[in-house]
């Protein structure tokens, strides 16, 4: 399993929209079992300022940016998709 990682911020609507939809798809039985790390970016800043981005919500996927910025559900999808 790839390891997926997503950085967010608590108070962004954009994040809190996206992570609503992965919570979604995530109860399909296709992605029941991915592990997504989230990182709250106010929160462990340190390692958040490692990763190169600049919005959020971001996904990376075995440390490789798979999308910045606000989401559709259909790319949050695509990002579940790539991680399996």
């Amino acid at each position: 399993m790839k390891k997926v990682e997503l950085f967010y911020l608590k108070n962004c609507p954009y994040c809190k929209q996206a992570i609503s939809w992965m919570n979604e798809l995530k109860a399909e039985p296709k992605y029941a079992d991915l592990q997504i790390k989230m990182i709250e970016e106010s929160e462990e800043s340190v390692y958040a300022d490692a990763h190169d981005y600049y919005y959020v919500p971001t996904f990376f996927i075995d440390d490789v940016k798979v999308h910045e910025g606000a989401a559709t559900k259909e790319q949050i999808k695509e990002v579940l998709n790539k991680s399996l």
